[in-house]
């Protein structure tokens, strides 16, 4: 993972400060869900995504959580969606009577299809809307399908906007959907895991035009922002939507008072969640925000800097222009098994960590660069291995 030529999965090799935090929480071992264990945490948690909620570009009056990992996140925002239903008392009712559905491009990470699972809307309950070119949602055809589910009584809660997607690093045109999100009173959730980070970014926030529009917003803390895992932030742009999520009675924690932020057990799944924020915190305490800045900016550029030497090369071609630090390429004119059997080549070589990925049937290498270490000469020397591996 430390390898300047570990290129493979999003997940960054952490900042020292920010792993000796997490020891830190855990040595301490306190719990959040009430104030007399997290007496310390639950206010830095509040500070963390507070700070978090205005480089989103919310209100004085939003807030959220840190949670588990982008798939509990995104999980946590939809529950509120659906709690937030005005006609609807589904944690009380169930849902059995109502096809609930939510909306959501076909490139979209995994996580959202299982959450929508989870949470029983089925098959049914979900609505892929196709890409463009570039792999960005297809916003034209959002009424038409918005209409058509209507059509055949489901009832569209959510739709999900991607920044970026996983496979290919798209930026999905927030700002329309966010305008058919309010023309259908739909809830609007960005889906920001990996691309949430150019929030600290003059040269690429502009990516995300349109963030602030949405009605809850997940970060992954441990993806773009140097922290180690896991530790992902839920935003709401209403501080008071994160109290509706759930409803339950727990008298040996808490009394039934409403709102008190200091009790995170009231707004999580984890009932003894450590202090994932803390490990965020260190590094913003002690770097400022310009750490984050200088991390996103050197690895959005060397992914524009690798698709050059990708265009240029003779035998390579490239998936899509990187809006991030994702790469997706392939030899020209390779069947998908020959794809796969350099990517197994270059594993069993051990000098290079690369993954796969499947766009329109066509299995491309890919890349995640996540180092900031990593140079374009490594990259150059990527390109060389694998030329040397095509000839087989």
């Amino acid at each position: 993972l430390h390898s300047p030529k570990y290129m493979g999965h999003q997940v960054v090799p952490p900042v020292p400060l920010a792993a000796l935090a997490g020891f830190f929480t855990e040595f301490l071992n306190n719990g959040m869900a009430v104030y007399e264990m997290g007496m310390a945490f639950n206010p830095i948690e509040k500070l963390v995504c507070e700070m978090l909620s205005q480089k989103t570009g919310f209100s004085d009056t939003s807030g959220g959580i840190i949670t588990s990992g982008g798939t509990l996140g995104n999980l946590t925002a939809l529950l509120t969606a659906r709690a937030k239903i005005s006609d609807l008392d589904i944690w009380t009712a169930g849902n059995a009577d109502i096809q609930l559905a939510i909306m959501v491009s076909e490139e979209a990470h995994y996580c959202v299809d299982r959450a929508a699972r989870i949470m029983g809307l089925g098959d049914a309950g979900i609505i892929k809307v196709p890409v463009n070119e570039d792999y960005t949602m297809n916003t034209d055809l959002l009424q038409t399908y918005y209409d058509e589910a209507s059509s055949q009584g489901k009832t569209v809660f959510a739709i999900i906007g991607s920044a970026a997607s996983t496979s290919t690093g798209s930026h999905d045109d927030l700002v329309q959907i966010a305008a058919f999100a309010s023309k259908n009173n739909v809830w609007l959730h960005v889906d920001a895991a990996h691309g949430g980070g150019a929030l600290f970014s003059a040269k690429y926030k502009h990516q995300l035009i349109g963030i602030e529009l949405a009605d809850s917003v997940v970060i992954d803390l441990h993806k773009m922002l140097l922290t180690p895992a896991l530790a992902t932030a839920v935003l709401y742009k209403r501080g008071s939507d994160c109290t509706a999520t759930f409803h339950q009675k727990a008298q040996y924690l808490w009394d039934n008072s409403e709102g008190d932020w200091f009790n995170s057990g009231k707004r999580t799944f984890e009932c003894t969640k450590l202090g994932m924020c803390f490990k965020f915190y260190a590094l913003w305490h002690a770097y400022g925000e310009g750490i984050f800045e200088e991390n996103i900016d050197t690895l959005y550029d060397l992914a524009k800097d690798f698709a050059i030497l990708i265009k240029k090369s003779d035998f390579l071609e490239l998936a899509v222009e990187p809006s991030c630090n994702i790469v997706n390429f392939r030899p020209k004119d390779f069947s998908n098994e020959q794809v796969l059997k350099i990517r197994e080549a270059l594993i069993l070589d051990g000098e290079f960590y690369i993954v796969s990925t499947v766009l329109r049937g066509q299995v491309y290498l890919r890349t995640s660069l996540m180092n900031t270490m990593t140079s374009v000469s490594d990259l150059e020397q990527l390109i060389a291995k694998i030329k040397g591996l095509v000839t087989f």
